[in-house]
């Protein structure tokens, strides 16, 4: 597969993550406006993908022309809880000053370290994963999307499984739908028979009752914002498996890039957290499915205590916080 997001003919090129499974369709954005709506619509997602959307679009305001800096401010402020998104801006504003071959460079530049970071985090969870599991092949769960599709080209958290995989080491990988954009059912899946791994599909809520039954031997997830502390802010739901896990014995491990860990951020607490657009869950294919004017509360979202964590993992190994 094809990096979820590169550069090509003067425009940022993403696969349309709202088109998958049933297409695989990819998207020319060429202006600022049509990245943050894709942004924002999660037709490009996933925290280490966001970090190189971040700095693709600076890149792109600079070819481009006008207040770079400005257009800057609205990237990073497109989605406010994966710090990625800011840390990309940030990076390839750096650079502006030598001009936008400068800026553009080192927008590509992050896009290989990128790969070849989570493939090294990757790498050391799924060592520690195989310390802390004794039985083989695995059983694995997974939550939301971590993978190929969420960074730039090969996974955090569900490269984890690629690893494992290659060694014949994974039986089958139990996927949460997750709710309520289905980033479990549509990407995770798609993903793992794109690469002919055996998994299945089950109900965020059926989790616990999997670990309950011994279907699970290991959680793995990815993070959107990793606090000084070790909190960790992901997809709404990550919260409720750790605890879940937790009381049934079962490994929970976290895998990000380092940059995505803020440690201007002393716990948790601190994380904000994004509430989604109410008719996610009142509607269904536009068809309301919610009495009228029912409220909502709708965070996409969670943030899990270092405590119920086994482990958080970047590319330098086992975190410390």
């Amino acid at each position: 597969m094809r990096r979820t997001i590169d550069w090509a003919d003067d425009a940022i090129v993403i696969i349309d993550q709202t088109a998958l499974p049933g297409e695989y369709r990819l998207l020319e954005l060429r202006t600022v406006d049509e990245l943050v709506d894709a942004v924002k619509r999660l037709a490009v997602r996933g925290a280490p993908a966001l970090g190189a959307a971040g700095a693709l679009g600076v890149a792109l305001a600079a070819k481009r022309g006008g207040d770079v800096r400005k257009h800057a401010e609205v990237i990073a402020h497109a989605r406010p809880t994966a710090v990625n998104l800011a840390w990309g801006v940030e990076r390839a504003l750096a650079k502006l000053d030598e001009g936008a071959d400068a800026v553009l460079a080192e927008a590509q530049a992050l896009l290989t370290e990128d790969e070849e970071l989570n493939k090294t985090a990757s790498k050391h969870a799924a060592e520690i994963v195989l310390a802390e599991c004794p039985r083989r092949p695995l059983r694995l769960l997974s939550h939301c999307n971590a993978g190929r599709l969420a960074t730039v080209g090969w996974g955090s958290a569900l490269g984890v499984v690629w690893h494992l995989h290659d060694r014949g080491l994974v039986e089958e990988v139990l996927v949460d739908e997750t709710r309520p954009l289905l980033q479990g059912a549509r990407l995770t899946a798609w993903e793992l028979a794109q690469a002919k791994v055996p998994y299945r599909v089950q109900p965020d809520s059926a989790a616990a009752a999997a670990m309950a039954r011994g279907l699970v031997d290991c959680v793995l997830v990815g993070a959107d914002r990793i606090a000084a502390n070790g909190d960790v802010a992901n997809k709404i739901g990550t919260y409720g498996l750790a605890i879940a896990a937790r009381h049934h014995g079962v490994p929970f491990v976290v895998v990000a890039p380092s940059s995505t860990v803020d440690r201007s951020i002393a716990d948790g607490a601190g994380i904000a957290i994004e509430e989604r657009d109410a008719r996610e869950l009142t509607e269904y294919a536009g068809v309301p499915i919610t009495p009228p004017g029912a409220e909502v509360f709708n965070p996409a979202f969670d943030v899990t205590p270092y405590e119920l964590v086994t482990a958080v993992v970047t590319e330098h190994g086992r975190l410390t916080p």
